[in-house]
């Protein structure tokens, strides 16, 4: 088990404070960043890594989008279209899923 610098596997202060604020529980990844275990620290709030598993696109669900902070799917989707450049969504990519609690 490690502790983790927040940026390593939340890439940005935008989502580190929806974390800090129960908006987001999980992040896909096109690598894996933590192990289970590991933890990290937000202004003094210690979240731990809870699941990290292999999948890919085509797996995400509106769920999904929702415990990373956003409406749908569909809204997840654009979002990775505007934050990549030349990002074209293929259900067959690989992703890693990073869960995350409070501790």
């Amino acid at each position: 088990m490690s502790e983790l610098e927040p940026s390593e596997l939340l890439p940005s202060e935008r989502m580190q404070t929806q974390v800090l604020e129960g908006e987001v529980t999980q992040i896909h990844r096109g690598h894996q960043y933590a192990d289970v275990g590991d933890t990290f620290t937000i202004d003094e709030t210690t979240f731990e890594v809870t699941d990290v598993t292999e999948r890919t696109l085509g797996d995400l669900t509106d769920e999904d989008a929702q415990a990373e902070g956003m409406d749908d799917l569909e809204a997840y989707r654009g979002l990775l279209e505007r934050a990549h450049d030349n990002f074209e969504w293929d259900d067959d990519s690989e992703v890693v899923l990073h869960r995350f609690k409070t501790q």
